[in-house]
């Protein structure tokens, strides 16, 4: 019984579809008036270099000169993964010249739309097919102004097209959608997961005088980490607040290499306890940062206020009830597991030094701009 409730454990912290902090996105900004569309659709280098393999002298960088020799395959490629319809009927959609623009995290491909629909849309079906087959965690994120209008939407594999009605103005659909989001980016997020093991692994057994102290009373240990994990989506909301409002601004490289830094210092911590109490403290500061690292995704799309807080709202309790579902399954588990040694030694500290040792890889990765990792 033991050995099963290890590896369903060590199953739950450790594997899964997951991935690291940088996402795979696009920006689609559309504007709707009358039957005219006009836009821009901003798509990363780096994911046009992995479908297309742009960097044709294979030095590690993309020049505009490999890029202008491609034009007319990258053109091809993203006009055939979005479609606009106007009542059922397909509108034209030409591309302008493309340009490089630089966002948040990294040079982006910019690719300038204009079309026409036969008639003045009064139901607008948007179909959206970029890189999914490629990147089950590639999205597409919305902005779009119908009329006088702003909508927000996020393109996903199980969610290829959005239909949007004129005059009518759905509030719960972009929270809806980032709620799901926030749900997606908590499950799918390796670094994430990582940080919230280091935090959690030791919530019912942890270092003392050389040896291991088990929790007493579970009731105890399930405080402490809802305490934990509240103070990191509160501050995570804040920092990603602050930042898409333009309040905060970090660079990227930065904040993505402090989210390295926070991983490993919570795996350290677990073999060297350097803080053992209040580290719902210490919890708060790191949700700080990693708030900080993903604000540039709602700030490159560009959103307006009042989008923009429905949409932080519905992120960021995603974000809680993610990491409570997550703190849900694991505590009782590791409350059963908190006396036997296979767990003190074989989950808490091999694991955390395995999540040490990770956590180390990328900030030398986000800090020096180098790649080890593919994940």
């Amino acid at each position: 019984m033991s050995r099963r409730l290890i590896s369903l454990l060590v199953l739950a912290l450790l594997t899964g579809p997951v991935a690291a902090h940088a996402p795979s996105d696009s920006y689609l900004r559309l504007a709707v008036e009358g039957a005219t569309v006009e836009g821009r659709w901003d798509v990363a280098l780096r994911d046009l270099d992995y479908a297309l393999r742009l960097d044709a002298d294979g030095d590690g960088a993309i020049t505009w000169g490999e890029v202008r020799q491609r034009e007319t395959e990258i053109t091809a490629l993203l006009r055939s993964r979005l479609a606009v319809e106007a009542d059922t009927q397909r509108c034209t959609l030409d591309v302008a010249p493309l340009a490089v623009v630089q966002l948040n995290d990294g040079p982006y491909l910019s690719l300038p739309l204009q079309g026409q629909c036969a008639t003045v849309p009064q139901r607008l079906t948007l179909r959206y097919g970029l890189f999914f087959e490629l990147d089950p965690q590639h999205r597409g994120l919305l902005q779009l102004r119908l009329g006088d209008q702003t909508r927000l939407g996020v393109f996903a594999p199980d969610r290829r097209s959005l239909d949007f009605e004129a005059g009518v103005l759905s509030p719960g659909r972009a929270f809806r959608q980032y709620f799901r989001e926030g749900l997606f980016h908590i499950a799918i997020g390796l670094d994430h997961l990582l940080f919230l093991a280091g935090l959690l692994l030791p919530a019912v057994v942890w270092r003392q005088a050389g040896g291991w102290v088990a929790a007493p009373r579970a009731r105890d240990a399930l405080v402490d980490v809802l305490r934990i994990i509240t103070a990191f989506t509160a501050a995570h909301a804040l920092a990603l607040t602050l930042a898409s409002l333009g309040v905060l601004t970090l660079p990227t490289r930065l904040t993505e290499a402090a989210v390295a830094a926070t991983i490993v210092f919570a795996a350290i911590n677990n073999l060297w306890p350097m803080v053992r109490r209040r580290l719902w403290v210490v919890a708060f500061g790191f949700g700080l940062i990693h708030g900080a690292g993903y604000a540039s995704v709602l700030t490159d799309l560009g959103v307006s206020s009042t989008t923009l807080a429905l949409a932080l709202l519905g992120f960021n309790l995603g974000v809680e009830g993610m990491q409570v579902a997550a703190a849900a399954v694991f505590v009782p588990l590791a409350f059963l597991l908190r006396h036997r040694p296979f767990y003190q030694w074989g989950v808490v500290a091999l694991g955390s030094a395995v999540v040490a040792a990770l956590g180390g890889v990328w900030f030398v990765e986000r800090a020096f701009n180098l790649r080890f990792t593919f994940f």
